[in-house]
Parts: structure tokens; C-alpha cells; sequence
């Protein structure tokens, strides 16, 4: 039979490739007459006249099967046209593995992909439909050993489902040898499955859309027929039933994929938790790890670990993500009370206080956490402070004896020039006798605590507010945040405050001082606030030095923190007036001192006829001035006190009362009764001879240095003080005078004045009373001398020499001269003029008397005369001599040679009989060996 028609001819396809079971169009020439002409279609080899559809004679559609061939030919045959060709090929795509619970746009023959008898009641786990080797290529695996690995990477895994997987384990283990080509194309393979992955949904829409139309059509088609049959509603028709199919068809399809589904269902949904948990692990392990760090002391950490949390959910709107956060909020609250409580708490560190406020500034606690701190710390030191003051107050009732009593002034000197320096800023150093510590007095001790105290809390204090201005207490590098300009702007509000913490804090540091040393400075009210001491035993001089020391370095220590000298000049205020105090104490106690330098006075003059008692008191007046070199030093910013006009108008009149109390001990000494100088002196003096170190080999007698202690008589004791009061005048006050004027007192020339003035009155009035008790005896003895016997001027006989009573004068002068030659050769001459003056006076008086003389009476008067003038020659003064000139005018003159004659031989032979006697009365022909 001949055919009508011609061969089919395919001269197109689309698409010209895809995988198995897509749809494509086929276009051509003479491809049927009909579908039932059509009765043979391949693509690739394989049969797809299954799924043909014939449209026209130049277009068919149908699904590609899997084919064995990439690519090949598409052939159609017809019964019209036979055998057709083809000018086009397909290639066929390689088909990706769809598992059982992948989405699909096609039917998927199950039987190529799993065996249904052998695992029809075995469970299918979700993770193992993964693909078994996710780079897409072919493997290539090592000689790497297992264990190398796990030690290689300790904790982590080479399987890519494991949570600690690694993927430097996974490509050494099974791509060890691959070439760098291949792994690009594995990074390929990765890049489409992840695009794919996130296509989801639309990526099987899009791929099956035109199963959807088909699907839509057919839904359509038989909605129409259904229509047109007019059977939707009638029991029992073919809607009914193929309801009722459907319905069987899904509850079977549920039965079979229940269990599958509802396990992939809790996998997924575990798996979802899992991918969250460990995707915001940090978030859900946050409030432990807080809990954890903040025991630990890690508060750096958590404060990151917060402000990242707070960055990253800060805003969120997940409801488990808002329950965890809550909960570190709620942490963090807690953190936030526990830092403030540590920053408040007392004593702590200025290291802690900047770690604890910069903690809270980084975790926005509310207010202002320094400022809070700075009022915690200014309590506190003012509450340390008084507390020292109250420990002390006690300790003072409940001591008993002499543990507080004052040590012996010059004992305590020395110790202060022993005592340790004090470094600035730091503690005072103790010296290493403890027992020391616990002599001193109390109210010394306590100002060393309270200013211990000071030194040791104020820097830190200044510190902390530094710190706080510049900012750099709220952050380390210096970054000027919008919160640390805030801050650092409510630091310099706030600085009027905190100079009224310093100017307490020094207030009430100079008040307690104040009170312990210089209560008469204080109110009643403050009294009572501050003071409690007793100061029934006030301090002495050199324990107001040892003070005074103490203050000075707590403003030394404060002035090098560059606090501003206006919230200091109250200390300095108190320096001034514990200086003043300490000078006019210091004087007061010299005054008690030089009162009781009588009771020292041991009588034993030296070659220089003086005692020890001037130089005890020029020792006294030194020391004094050496103990007030300190407090009157002026360290900078001081001033001398001594300038100020009532400081100067005190100290010289306490002055002039030392100098004036020292006179009247010596007035005192001089009237003393033997008893009372065996009281004074009898139980410490034995009955023996004290000899000087030098011996005038000049004296008459060779022993008249040696110098007796005991039972002195009142006349030498007269001597003693007026040789120490011409000692005191020509050598102590001015030696004084001199150290009074290096030591910065002005008035040290009205002191000396003064003092002299009246050193000499007490010399003149002990003078006198000296002269008076060795002149009229001698003086009285004159005239019963010259009268004894009823001598008469007018009736005498002849002379023979000179008569008794004139040597019994001369006698008692020697003795007088003895006396005072003894105790001091100075004095000599002073008593001997004054002695020979009342004689003269006397001798003058006695012979104007006489009426009338006779011859042999007026050779007696001028030889008794001459023999006195030619005896104490050495000794006569204008007055004396103008006494004797008087005496000698009142006699007659001698006429004759014979009577002048017999009164030169008579005064010579009155000079070689009494000239032992009469050698006292010449010069010395050389000076003594001075001590």
C-alpha cells in the first residue's frame, strides 16, 4: 500500500534539555493526522508515547523519560508517515536524587530510588536523606590515621551532620589528594545547593508550573462536564464517589506517611531548636555564665557579654528571645546593686573604687555612682576621725598611774631629734622602741592618729575627685562619649560641693586638734563637740614641738596632692597659734625651771669666782631656744610669729619674767639661813673639802683656793652671788643677748636692759648689805680703839710706834680682803675702796673731834695715819683720799727734822713688823693658772 504522506520531520524542541520527566514541546513537519495516527515517539532512546499528546501535525507534547543516553535524537512515527527523522537532539540533564519527603512537580518512579520490601517497617531517619558527599565530587581519601586527626583537632569532628564539625578534618580525610580544579568545582557545587536551599518553596513552584496549569485544567474540564451532567448534587453520582475516592485515597496516603511525617515533623522542629540553640547559644547561656563570672570576680566580662546581648536583642520582638533577655536583664540588675554595695563599702582601695564605677558607667546604672562614692568616702574619713578622737577620750578614763604622765622635758628633747621622719602621703613611722609610744601623751599620739588618719585617706579622696573631673574615671582610654561628657559636666557642677568636703574635712581635722591642745580657742559648743581632754597637766614645749612637727607634714603631704591653699590656710591658722602657744609654754615652763635652779645651787666657786648656778641658767635660757628652733622656724607659707605685735609684746615680757625670776632666786640665796641651806643641800653635800683644778700660788695662802660646801657663812654667800651677778652681767646676759637676737627675738636688747637693770639693783643692794656687815665693825672699833686706856690727844707720852687698835683694823681688813680674795680676786678691789672709804670717813670724823693736840699727840695721829694710808695705798679712792686729806689737815704740823725723823723710822718699823700681813694689800706679781 503507498503512503499518502510523507515521513514525520522534527525540526525543534523546547526545551533542548532537562532532566527526566520534563516537559517539553515538539515542533516538525508532518507529525500525524490525529492521535491516533501517532504511534511512535522517542527521545534519547526512550519511549515517551506514554505521556504524548498530540496538538496539530506540527507540534506534540510529552514528558522525557530516563533514557540511557545524554543525548540524542527525537524520532516520531506516524501510520500515515512511517519512520521519522530529526534535524534537533535533546540532552538529557543527569537526575538529582529526590527523597520521599522532597517536594516534586513530577511523579517519581520510587522504585529507582528505594527497595519498598526491605524498608517497609524500617524507620527512615531525617538526617540520613542527606547527601553522602555534599562537595559533589568524587572522593579521594588519604592514608591520614583516625587518631592523627583527633589529635590534630582536638573536640571537633570530620562528619559535616556533627555539631563540632570541621571542615579542614573532612577535606584532609576524604579529599587529601583532590586537585585544586576539582575542589573549585565542589565550591560550585556548595554555591547551588545553598541558592537552591534558598529558593525553598518557589524554586518547586517555578519548576512544576505547568503541572499546576495541567492539574488546573483538568480540575476545570471536569468542573464543565459536572455542570453539564447536572449530577453535583445527586447521591450516589460521579462526584459523590470520586469524593469519596479522594477522601480514601488522602486518609491512606496519611496512614502510610503518618508515622514519617509526624517523625519528620518532630525532627525538624528539633532540629530548628537545635540550628536556634546553637546559633544563639551565647544568648541562652548568657545568665548563667553571668551567674559564673560575677562569683568569679569577672566582672569585664560580663559587662561585654551584656552589652553585646543588649546590642544584638536589645530591641527584639521573639518572645523567648524577650523571656531570656528579661532574665539577664534581671542579672545585671543584680550585678548593678552588688557593685554599688561594694563601691560604698568602707575602707576600700582607690583602685576598687575606679573598677567598681567604671563597671557601673559601663552598665548605665541609674544616678551618678562616683558622686555617690564621694559622699560614702567624705563620711567615712569623718567618721574615722572622730572615732579616733573617741577611742583616745576613752582610753584616757580608764588609764591609771602614769602611763600618760609627762617624761622630763629634757629626756623628751632628745627624743624628738631621735624620732623618725614621716614620708609625705604615707603613715608615721614609729620609732623602734614601742615602749616609747605608750610614754608619750595621749593628746600627742592622738594627733599623730588623727593626722595618720588624714594623710592616709585625704590623697585618695583628692584622687577619686581628679579622676572624677577629667573623666578618666568613667573610661581608661579617654574616649569622650556622650555619657562621659555628661558625666564629667555634672562632676564640674559639682565642685562648690566637694570644696565643702575639703574645707570639713580640714575643719573638723584643725577643731579636734583644737580641742585636744588649744580648747580655750574653741566655742562652748564646739567644746563639747570636740574637746573632753584633760588638761589638768598641760603640755610641755618640747611635746607641742613633736605637734607641731606632726601638723606640718600632714599640710606638707595635703599641699603636694595641689589642693588650692585657700581650703589648707585653716591648718595653717592652727600652725600659727600652736606655734604662738608653744613659744609662750615653752617660756612658762623655762620660768618654772629657772625657779627651782636655786635648790641646784651647790656654793662651789671656781678660780673665776663663780658657781655653776650661771652657767645652769644660760644652759637653761639655750636649751630653751634650741627646743623652740623648730616651731619658730618658718616653713613656706608660715610666717614669724615673732613680727606679730602681740606675740613679740608677750614673748618679751615672758622673757624679762625668766631673767627677773632668776634674780630674785639669787635674792633669795643671799638671805637663806644656814637651816635653810642644810635642808636644801645637807642630805646630797658631805662634810669635805672641794678643791678647784687651779691654785693662785699669788694668795697668801697657798690652800685659799680650796673652797668649803658646807655651812657656808651668809657674808660668803653674799660674795658668791655678787661675783655671779658681775658674771651674769658681763658675760651671761650678753652671751643671751646674742642667741635671744639669732633666734629671731627683736626685742632681745629691751630684755637685756631690763634685765640688767635689774641684775644691778640686786647687786647694789647686796653690795651694801656686804659692806655694811664687814664695815661697822671695824669702823666702830676705831674709836674705843684710839680712846682705850684714856688716851688723851693733849697728855701723851712720846711715840713709840703704832698702837693696837689701828693693827686690829688693818687685821680685820686683811681678813675681809682674805675673805673676798677667796671667793673672787674681782671683788677685791670693789669691797676693799668701799670698806677703806667708811674707815677714812671714820678716821676724818675723829680726828676733826679733837679739840687740840699736843706735840707727842699729833706725831702720834700722823704716824697712826700714815701707817693706814701707806698700808692700803692700792685701795684708796678720791673719796677715801679726800677723807685722809681731811684727818691729816686737822693735826698740827711737824716742826722739827728730829720729829719727822723719829716718825720715818717708826712707819718702817711698823712695815717690817707687819710685813707678812701687809703683802694682801700689793699686786700680784703674776697672774693665776686660768681652769
Amino acid at each position: 500500500m503507498s503512503r499518502a504522506r510523507l515521513p514525520p520531520l522534527v525540526t525543534g524542541i523546547s526545551p533542548n534539555e532537562g532532566a527526566p520527566w520534563t516537559k517539553v514541546t515538539i515542533r516538525g513537519e508532518n507529525l500525524g493526522t490525529g492521535p491516533n495516527d501517532l504511534i511512535g515517539l522517542s527521545i534519547c532512546g526512550h519511549n515517551c508515547l506514554l505521556t504524548a499528546e498530540w496538538m496539530s501535525a506540527s507540534k506534540i507534547v510529552c514528558r522525557v523519560g530516563p533514557a540511557k543516553d545524554d543525548k540524542g535524537e527525537i524520532i516520531v512515527t506516524t501510520k500515515s508517515g512511517g519512520l521519522g527523522t530529526s534535524t534537533v537532539s535533546f540532552k538529557l540533564l543527569k537526575p538529582e536524587r529526590i527523597g520521599i519527603l522532597d517536594q516534586s512537580a513530577v511523579w517519581v518512579d520510587e522504585l529507582n530510588y528505594y527497595d519498598m520490601r526491605t524498608d517497609r517497617n524500617k524507620g527512615i531517619s531525617p538526617l540520613s536523606l542527606r547527601p553522602a558527599n555534599p562537595l559533589g565530587i568524587d572522593f579521594d581519601k588519604g592514608k591520614v590515621p583516625l587518631k592523627d586527626l583527633e589529635n590534630m583537632f582536638p573536640g571537633m569532628s570530620g562528619d559535616f551532620t556533627s555539631e563540632n564539625f570541621s571542615a579542614t578534618w573532612y577535606l584532609i580525610e576524604n579529599h587529601s589528594s583532590t586537585g585544586f580544579e576539582q575542589l573549585r568545582v565542589a565550591v560550585g557545587n556548595l554555591k547551588k545547593q545553598a541558592s537552591k536551599k534558598n529558593e525553598g518553596s518557589l524554586a518547586y513552584v517555578k519548576g512544576g508550573l505547568s503541572t499546576f496549569f495541567e492539574a488546573q485544567d483538568a480540575l476545570a474540564s471536569i468542573h464543565q462536564k459536572l455542570e453539564s451532567d447536572g449530577t453535583e448534587k445527586v447521591e450516589g453520582s460521579m462526584t459523590q464517589r470520586l469524593e469519596n475516592v479522594l477522601n480514601r485515597a488522602s486518609e491512606t496516603a496519611d496512614t502510610l506517611f503518618q508515622e514519617v511525617l509526624g517523625r519528620k515533623d518532630k525532627a525538624d522542629s528539633t532540629r530548628n531548636a537545635l540550628n536556634v540553640l546553637q546559633r544563639f547559644k551565647f544568648l541562652f547561656n548568657l545568665p548563667l555564665n553571668i551567674e559564673r563570672n560575677i562569683q568569679k570576680g569577672d566582672y569585664d566580662v560580663v559587662i561585654n557579654d551584656y552589652e553585646k546581648a543588649k546590642s544584638l536583642f536589645g530591641n527584639t520582638e521573639v518572645p523567648v528571645f524577650k523571656k531570656v533577655y528579661s532574665e539577664v536583664e534581671t542579672r545585671i540588675e543584680a550585678l548593678r546593686k552588688l557593685l554599688m554595695d561594694k563601691l560604698l563599702e568602707t575602707p576600700s582601695t582607690l583602685h576598687d573604687q575606679k573598677r567598681y564605677i567604671r563597671y557601673l558607667s559601663d552598665l548605665h546604672a541609674p544616678g551618678d555612682p562616683a558622686w555617690q562614692c564621694i559622699i560614702a568616702q567624705h563620711k567615712w574619713i569623718l567618721q574615722l576621725m572622730q572615732n579616733c578622737k573617741e577611742d583616745f577620750i576613752k582610753e584616757q578614763k580608764v588609764s591609771v598611774g602614769g602611763v600618760g604622765l609627762e617624761l622630763d622635758r629634757s629626756l623628751a628633747l632628745n627624743k624628738i631629734s631621735l624620732s623618725a621622719p614621716v614620708k609625705r602621703g604615707g603613715s608615721f613611722q614609729k620609732p623602734k622602741d614601742d615602749s616609747w609610744h605608750y610614754k608619750s601623751p595621749q593628746q600627742v599620739r592622738f594627733v599623730e592618729k588623727l593626722s595618720d588618719v588624714v594623710i592616709s585617706q585625704l590623697p585618695n579622696f583628692w584622687k577619686l575627685w581628679i579622676s572624677y573631673v577629667n573623666g578618666s574615671l568613667f573610661s581608661e582610654t579617654g574616649e569622650k562619649s556622650g555619657q562621659v561628657e555628661k558625666l564629667k559636666k555634672n562632676a564640674r557642677q559639682r565642685q562648690n560641693d566637694f570644696k565643702g568636703m575639703i574645707e570639713e574635712v580640714t575643719r573638723r581635722l584643725v577643731q579636734l586638734v583644737r580641742g585636744a591642745l588649744l580648747p580655750s580657742s574653741l566655742t562652748e559648743l564646739q567644746l563639747r563637740q570636740y574637746g573632753g581632754w584633760d588638761t589638768k597637766t598641760p603640755l610641755s614645749g618640747c611635746w607641742l614641738t613633736q605637734v607641731i612637727h606632726t601638723v606640718r607634714l600632714s599640710h606638707e603631704a595635703l599641699s603636694g596632692l595641689e589642693i588650692p591653699n585657700d581650703l589648707l590656710q585653716v591648718i595653717q591658722d592652727l600652725l600659727q597659734d600652736l606655734r604662738v602657744h608653744c613659744l609662750l609654754t615653752t617660756l612658762q615652763h623655762t620660768e618654772e625651771d629657772v625657779k627651782r635652779l636655786a635648790k641646784k645651787e651647790d656654793w662651789v666657786v671656781d678660780n673665776e669666782g663663780i658657781t655653776s648656778l650661771p652657767a645652769q641658767f644660760e644652759q637653761c635660757m639655750v636649751q630653751m631656744l634650741q627646743s623652740l628652733k623648730e616651731p619658730m622656724e618658718c616653713k613656706p607659707g608660715e610666717i614669724n610669729i615673732l613680727n606679730l605685735d602681740v606675740v613679740q609684746d608677750k614673748a618679751c615680757e615672758q622673757c624679762v619674767s625668766i631673767m627677773k625670776v632668776f634674780i630674785k632666786c639669787l635674792e633669795q640665796l643671799s638671805i637663806k639661813t644656814d637651816g635653810d641651806i642644810d635642808a636644801s643641800h645637807g642630805s646630797g653635800l658631805s662634810k669635805s673639802f672641794s678643791f678647784s683644778l687651779s691654785v693662785d700660788l699669788a694668795s697668801p695662802d697657798l690652800f685659799g683656793s680650796i673652797k668649803e660646801d658646807f655651812n657656808s657663812k651668809p657674808e660668803q654667800r653674799l660674795l658668791i652671788i655678787l661675783s655671779n651677778c658681775q658674771y651674769l652681767e658681763r658675760h651671761t646676759f650678753l652671751n643671751l643677748a646674742e642667741h635671744l637676737e639669732k633666734n629671731g627675738f627683736t626685742t632681745a636688747e629691751k630684755i637685756i636692759r631690763v634685765s640688767i637693770e635689774a641684775l644691778r639693783q640686786l647687786d647694789e643692794y647686796l653690795f651694801e648689805t656686804y659692806i655694811e656687815k664687814k664695815s661697822d665693825p671695824i669702823v666702830g672699833s676705831l674709836e674705843p680703839g684710839i680712846y682705850a686706856g684714856y688716851f688723851d690727844w693733849k697728855d701723851c707720852l712720846l711715840p713709840t710706834g703704832v698702837r693696837s687698835y689701828l693693827k686690829e683694823a688693818l687685821v680685820s681688813i686683811i681678813s675681809v680682803h682674805a675673805e673676798v680674795f677667796t671667793i673672787s680676786k674681782e671683788l677685791v678691789t670693789r669691797v676693799l675702796s668701799k670698806i677703806i672709804e667708811a674707815v677714812a670717813e671714820e678716821m676724818s670724823r675723829l680726828m676733826q673731834c679733837v679739840s687740840s693736840f699736843s706735840k707727842n699727840g699729833a706725831l702720834q695721829a700722823r704716824l697712826e695715819i700714815s701707817a693706814l694710808l701707806d698700808a692700803i695705798d692700792l685701795y684708796l679712792t678720791s673719796e677715801s683720799r679726800s677723807s685722809f686729806k681731811q684727818a691729816l689737815e686737822a693735826l698740827p704740823q711737824l716742826q722739827s727734822g728730829a720729829d719727822k725723823k723719829l716718825l720715818e723710822e717708826l712707819l718702817n718699823k711698823f712695815k717690817s713688823s707687819m710685813k707678812l700681813q701687809l703683802n694682801c694689800f700689793k699686786p700680784a706679781s703674776f697672774q693665776p693658772v686660768k681652769r
